[in-house]
């Protein structure tokens, strides 16, 4: 009998309980907005940025509106004008180079390795036409960020890190976000955490995190964040710095705090559900998985595998034959955007020259999100599925 999963590839935890009645709390004060409190009263948005800077390490922490908001501030907040060049990788998703053209900056496309992080060659190639590198961890896969630094130090490069997809995770015991001056999250609901859309930055700079705070939109209501340099840094920002506004507000932060209190024992789950499926789809014909390196704490939230000189048609059946069994993967090779799913060569608003390699790599790269709803049992099961329909079409092609 041939076996099919039935599970939903959407479908997140729920919300905390402690996170539910810390909302109801809210909604019934009224005081959603983060700077709206009652005398001597820190508010959920503060103490959520106190939370997260300590998990992270790092000395300031800014919660916003969205990931991408993140993202552009951090570039503005560095100093990114409209028609600088900024280095980013050729793989992620378009918020990253959405962020870059948001603050009328070029986004200069870096290659992609078969281990589905930053090529450091063409990186050292690129160096010398930006100074900004806004590096994506996409889909949770960590470069040798030692490298990376060095390349970048060497070359005067500015890194800020698009965490969205590494919150958990770490190089060589380091948090990622905290190798670059300003690290960035993403809390939309297929993230590490779930607030529907909301985001972080943290940094250990004075001057940076004033004139984020600024631009987030705190107006002089700025000592009432959670981690604020002193008034010091504040005095030309408050004056120079535009008010975009993209703050957090209080529902959400209270939403966010019970799950980064048991954020590690989720990112463990993730883990032994990524195993599992990575364990099933091993010694697969025609499949790659991804190896992990040594040095590389990730968060299994999500699960790649290479179908590398696949033909679009063989690509294309062998999806279709996993949907038929339940199974739902992406393909970012795809010709057309779909979904989430797009290549640097989609983004028309960003000029970019074809990158044979790694247009190979693209082209075969295969994804799948591994939600907490899936038990171990489904994971072996949705490996079963892949390994079969996936080696059905090999071997049907020759």
């Amino acid at each position: 009998m041939t076996e099919n999963f039935t599970g939903n590839f959407t479908q997140q935890l729920p919300i905390p309980e402690e996170g539910i009645a810390a909302a109801l709390d809210v909604m019934r004060s009224g005081r959603l907005h983060r700077y709206n409190l009652a005398p001597d009263e820190l508010g959920e948005a503060a103490a959520l940025e106190r939370e997260f800077a300590a998990y992270t390490g790092a000395k300031y922490a800014l919660a916003v509106a969205s990931g991408g908001y993140a993202m552009a501030t951090a570039l503005r907040a560095i100093g990114v004008k409209p028609g600088d060049h900024v280095l980013t990788n050729a793989f992620t998703l378009a918020p990253v180079p959405g962020s870059i053209a948001a603050v009328g900056a070029v986004p200069v496309f870096v290659g992609v390795t078969e281990s589905l992080t930053i090529d450091l060659e063409d990186l050292k190639a690129k160096a010398g036409q930006a100074s900004v590198l806004m590096l994506s961890h996409m889909r949770g896969h960590l470069a040798d960020m030692d490298s990376l630094m060095q390349i970048c130090g060497d070359a005067g490069i500015t890194v800020i890190e698009d965490c969205a997809h590494t919150m958990g995770a770490a190089w060589n015991g380091r948090p990622s976000g905290r190798d670059g001056v300003i690290g960035c999250y993403s809390v939309q609901t297929y993230k590490h955490m779930n607030a529907g859309e909301g985001g972080f930055l943290v940094t250990d700079d004075d001057d940076i995190m004033a004139r984020a705070v600024m631009l987030s939109g705190s107006y002089m209501l700025y000592g009432r964040n959670g981690t604020v340099p002193d008034e010091a840094a504040f005095a030309e920002a408050k004056y120079q710095t535009p008010n975009m506004s993209g703050r957090m507000d209080n529902l959400r932060a209270a939403i966010l705090r019970p799950q980064l209190a048991q954020l590690d024992v989720s990112c463990a789950a993730w883990n032994d559900r990524y195993r599992t499926v990575e364990d099933g789809l091993r010694d697969t014909p025609g499949l790659r998985v991804i190896e992990r390196p040594a040095a590389e704490r990730y968060v299994g939230s999500s699960i790649q595998f290479l179908l590398l000189d696949w033909s679009d048609a063989d690509i294309a059946e062998a999806l279709a034959r996993c949907a038929a069994r339940g199974v739902e993967l992406k393909w970012f090779g795809g010709a057309e955007p779909s979904g989430f799913t797009s290549r640097y060569d989609s983004w028309r608003y960003a000029p970019s020259e074809p990158m044979p390699a790694s247009d190979r790599v693209l082209k075969g790269i295969i994804d799948m999100r591994l939600p907490l709803t899936f038990s171990l049992e489904d994971c072996a099961l949705i490996a079963r599925i892949i390994r079969a329909e996936i080696g059905a079409v090999w071997q049907a092609a020759g």
